[in-house]
């Protein structure tokens, strides 16, 4: 089978070259930004580079969650093109240093949808809009502007296309943030006839957060003046244009000083060039893509497995300069031109498939977030649990840094300390906060100390297995010990008569009344979800939870009984997180990402396959409603990824995954050792299941590969079967 042959990304551009890939498909066009604007899922839309520090797009008014990062499809009103952006999370944060063409007069403020002609924003023509990887345009229709854009990692390029009329201005906005983001202060001034620089700090979810910025445009600017609240709004005037003038703007961003960032500008956009840097965007991102080529007839599939591909590579963001120069978590400034510093680590969310992901895909990326958690560790004397632009928010429950950091140990990630990695990891897990003291004086979280109890030791059961794994990788045999012990905690909450995890009192006592159906959003025993799922939360020791339920058979009783329960959902405020339900089975949130490949490992890959199956078709669809939840920094569209390949890893830090049910005809996987080929047989909708297996041309009985085994190269062959 051929790969498809694609048409030119470049035929997408205004005025733009076309350019060649040599015999390479541009698996750039099938990439859809489309796909989770709708629903809740939150992801980026504009233009960026694999991991770039700048992620520039549209921002729109509203401040709801829905528009956490930014965009949505339901809204066309774009209040300016901002450099930062989150990426399918929860929690509305950035949108910093926001650019905003307008013609005439304008009032400097955010404006309301109610009101047409106030603030600077207008409506776009999502009609003629156009977003591909490292480009996106839309026309702005209150002032007859066509916005194009583009990025290389720590500069955003806009391209503005003016009518003829109006005085024309360029606006730099530095009130505007994302929701939760409020200014604490900022500074602009002019530099020169066609330089702007300055700095915004802020306050939200990241407590303290430093941007600053270089602004250069393509033409001298007859005026600048500071408007508005506390002059946080800079206009960059050019008088009256011709019909069709272009007017170009590069701002180069940095954590760390104006200086950095014009640094940054000298060193990766000194021209003007902008049809040549889109392209340089689209063959970055077509050179990452290209990590993985699969082969199916099926459009859709393609579609969907490019653009999660393609999610999994906006965010953890670089966050050092090009010189090597990041701000620390104790906002020191530290120079370490070795490693590359990175910022928005979703931990709790991408240490199930995201960060596994990119040990396979990305390993010399992944030594450097490895190092840079490590380092963090050292800044703030633990390691990360959700990192923003150089603050710890503490976001969601237990020690989820620890377990990319011991996976690493583990796979003898190449490129890292693993001496000083273990000691990060055991120092974390040390840590007395957020829970930790009343786990060590009762073995558990009591539930009358502390809400969210069972989630929080749950994750605290499943970051202390990664660490016995490491402490085993290490020869510390005590600690495997000790850490193997520490990670049946979970056990403390089974209830024997209910069959799930309940909340138990400092006394022993369990929480009464109960129902495992019950949800209350951040407020209960729980996180995001109910006793259903989190009965099923201990992915680090399937064989104490077959030791509760009383047999394997009981188990996997009970495992079937979690897909057939009706998905009601009962209690005052139910978790909106809680999306994507087969019975009471969860896609949409991550505490239910691992319990599919269970059956696998009780014994029943037949089960397994029918869930897979039916989550990729059901749950990852074309349409803006695409996604079952938030994209949650890469994690949903991971589990897409490694599921369609066929296997996925359940056990923290264990180095191997689980097989499934791959879809593909043929998968080509680049690895240090070559190429990793994933191939099926007789593989159909009805051909579902498994039936035999090759490695490397000898008959495999295991239904698990380790990691070490693709990462050498190699080829596996799936025989594929109907049910028996």
């Amino acid at each position: 089978m051929k790969f498809i042959k694609l048409l030119p990304f470049a035929a997408l551009l205004t005025g733009s070259a076309a350019f060649s890939q040599s015999d390479k498909a541009m698996l750039t066009n099938y990439v859809d930004q489309n796909i989770g604007t709708g629903g809740h899922g939150h992801v980026f839309m504009g233009a960026n580079v694999p991991f770039g520090m700048v992620q520039l797009g549209p921002t729109s008014i509203p401040q709801s969650w829905d528009w956490v990062s930014g965009y949505h499809v339901s809204d066309s009103t774009v209040i300016g093109f901002s450099h930062t952006h989150l990426e399918g999370t929860g929690i509305g944060d950035l949108f910093d240093v926001t650019v905003m063409p307008v013609m005439g007069d304008v009032t400097y403020a955010r404006g309301t949808e109610d009101d047409p002609k106030s603030g600077l924003w207008s409506y776009a023509d999502r009609q003629k809009q156009v977003a591909a990887p490292g480009y996106f345009s839309v026309p702005l229709t209150r002032y007859g502007i066509l916005a194009e854009l583009t990025a290389t990692n720590r500069v955003g390029v806009h391209r503005y296309t003016f009518p003829k009329g109006k005085d024309a201005a360029i606006v730099i906005d530095l009130e505007n943030g994302g929701c939760w983001d409020k200014p604490t202060g900022t500074m602009m001034k002019a530099a020169g006839k066609n330089r702007v620089v300055g700095y915004r700090y802020s306050e939200g979810w990241a407590k303290n957060q430093r941007v600053f910025f270089v602004a250069e445009f393509s033409k001298n600017f007859k005026s600048f003046e500071l408007k508005g609240k506390d002059d946080m709004y800079g206009r960059v005037n050019f008088g009256k244009t011709k019909d069709g003038e272009q007017i170009l703007v590069k701002v180069a961003i940095s954590p760390v000083s104006v200086e950095g960032a014009e640094a940054n500008l000298a060193a990766e956009m000194p021209g003007w060039d902008f049809d040549s840097t889109v392209a340089d965007a689209s063959t970055e991102w077509n050179k990452e893509l290209s990590r993985v080529k699969v082969e199916t007839d099926d459009q859709d599939a393609l579609t969907k497995f490019y653009t999660a591909l393609y999610h999994t590579m906006i965010v953890p963001a670089t966050f050092s300069d090009a010189d090597g120069h990041y701000r620390g978590a104790d906002d020191k400034v530290y120079h370490n031109p070795e490693m590359t510093a990175y910022t928005t680590y979703s931990l709790w969310d991408t240490y199930r498939a995201q960060m596994p992901l990119m040990s396979i895909l990305h390993p010399e990326r992944n030594a450097d977030m490895i190092n840079n958690m490590v380092a963090i560790c050292d800044e703030q004397g633990r390691l990360p649990v959700w990192h923003l632009w150089g603050n710890e928010t503490d976001c969601m429950v237990g020690n989820p840094g620890i377990i990319p950091v011991a996976d690493a140990i583990v796979k003898n990630q190449k490129g890292i300390d693993r001496e000083k990695a273990y000691k990060a990891i055991l120092k974390t897990a040390a840590d007395t906060a957020r829970g930790g003291l009343l786990r060590q004086q009762y073995g558990f979280i009591p539930s009358d100390k502390m809400l969210e109890s069972i989630a929080y030791d749950l994750e605290y059961a499943i970051a202390d297995g990664a660490v016995a794994r490491a402490a085993e990788a290490m020869g510390d045999t005590l600690n495997a010990r000790v850490f193997t012990e520490r990670s049946h905690s979970y056990r403390n909450y089974f209830d024997p008569t209910t069959k799930f995890a309940r909340g138990k009192m400092s006394d022993g006592s369990w929480r009464t009344p109960f129902d495992p159906n019950a949800t209350t959003h951040r407020e209960d025993d729980y996180c995001e979800g109910n006793a259903w799922q989190y009965t099923w939360l201990a992915p680090q020791d399937l064989d104490g939870l077959i030791e509760l339920f009383g047999s394997r058979e009981a188990t996997v009783a009970n495992l079937d009984s979690l897909f057939a329960a009706s998905s009601e959902l009962t209690g005052d405020n139910a978790s909106p997180d809680i999306t994507g339900l087969i019975g009471q089975y969860v896609h949409g949130n991550e505490p239910s990402h691992h319990i599919i490949y269970f059956y696998t490992m009780l014994g029943e890959p037949d089960k397994a396959a029918d869930r897979v199956r039916q989550v990729l078709d059901e749950m990852y669809t074309v349409v803006p409603d695409g996604l079952a939840g938030n994209e949650d920094a890469g994690q949903m569209s991971a589990w897409y990824i490694l599921s369609s390949l066929g296997f996925y890893p359940v056990e923290p830090a264990g180095a191997r995954y689980w097989f499934g049910s791959p879809i593909f005809d043929n998968a080509e996987i680049a690895v240090p050792g070559g190429r990793f080929v994933v191939k099926t047989k007789n593989n159909s909708p009805e051909n579902k299941y498994i039936r035999s297996i090759t490695l490397n041309g000898k008959p495999y009985d295991k239904m698990f590969i380790d990691h070490d085994d693709i990462m050498k190269g190699g080829e596996i062959v799936f025989e594929m079967g109907p049910a028996r």
